[in-house]
């Protein structure tokens, strides 16, 4: 053997163990320190989980008076089927953020500053729930859709039957001119929505294109609407149907009222948060889709409305977005 043959494999080998020490120099210096590189992994990006994580402290709003979504209860405590979603979410941001405790800070909002204090970052999410418009959406961001909703009617049981036939969209055979007839049945009346809704947009929007000469009084709250229809002041209050139910079946003088099977408009509600927090918004996502897979979402709604029917299961099941 020739004395260049043996040397060949020790000089592939001092070359390669060269090569080696300047690979793992390099990866010694340029690599993160182990803080950094721990930071890297789990340091979120979003700037409500940056405030959650920093503080311990998750800020949900929520309302008083909307209930079977979200309400204060005889004790005054938050309660209803958004609230209790929004625990369900807080308890995975506890696990998503890696925390030993997490502080859930219930706020009390109202219909006119709750886009406010999302915004104004005094609460994380709007666990109202509300309906996602365009004009909304230059302010907010919103979640998937936690509810099927849509605008309902309440009026006296003892109303007109003729209002009452028009809004139910039961026309009379001997009146073929629909324009017409609502003219003359909703002719001088008063009708109230909550400030701030898009049952009020939807209503004076309405009234305009029909040229009805009808009164629109808006009103702070389902509860003085419902008044108002007692009282006789208001002939019809207009609303999302779930909480003119909810109103009707609290009231003292539930008899006396009714809500009608008619859906004027259908509304998917959902909850507001911080516009372009995006890492947020995929966070609540995944948490909400799991609750609808695994079953618990359709528990709470049980325990709010009762038995869901075949449309609010295929509603849930839409939900079910994959990981």
């Amino acid at each position: 053997m020739k004395k260049g043959d043996t040397m060949q494999p020790t000089r592939f080998f001092r070359l390669e163990k060269y090569r080696l020490g300047i690979a793992a120099l390099a990866m010694v210096l340029f690599a993160p320190p182990p803080l950094m590189l721990h930071a890297a992994k789990t340091q979120p990006s979003s700037e409500a989980l940056v405030r959650v994580r920093q503080t311990g402290t998750f800020r949900v709003g929520y309302y008083s008076d909307a209930g079977p979504f979200s309400y204060q209860d005889e004790k005054g405590n938050p309660a209803g089927y958004a609230v209790a979603l929004c625990q369900e979410i807080a308890n995975d941001l506890k696990a998503q953020l890696g925390l030993s405790s997490l502080n859930v800070e219930f706020v009390l909002v109202t219909g006119e500053d709750r886009f406010d204090a999302v915004t104004q970052g005094r609460v994380d999410l709007l666990c109202g729930p509300s309906v996602e418009t365009f004009a909304r959406r230059k302010q907010v961001s919103f979640s998937i859709p936690i509810f099927l909703g849509g605008l309902g009617a309440m009026m006296r049981a003892d109303a007109p039957a003729q209002v009452r036939d028009v809004l139910s969209g039961r026309e009379p055979p001997d009146r073929p001119l629909w324009r017409a007839s609502i003219g003359l049945a909703l002719h001088k009346r008063t009708f109230s929505a909550v400030t701030n809704t898009t049952s009020l947009s939807w209503l004076t929007g309405k009234l305009d294109e029909f040229k009805l000469d009808a009164k629109v009084v808006p009103v702070d709250s389902h509860a003085a609407g419902v008044q108002r229809v007692l009282n006789r002041s208001s002939d019809v209050l207009f609303g999302e149907r779930s909480l003119l139910l909810n109103e009707r079946k609290l009231n003292p003088s539930a008899g006396d009222l009714i809500v009608l099977d008619r859906f004027f408009t259908y509304e998917p509600l959902a909850f507001a948060l911080g516009r372009s927090d995006e890492d947020f918004r995929l966070f609540v996502d995944q948490s909400l889709s799991r609750l609808s897979r695994s079953g618990a979402t359709q528990a709470l709604y049980k325990q709010f409305f009762g038995e869901p029917d075949e449309n609010t299961l295929s509603f849930f099941r839409l939900n079910m977005v994959g990981e």
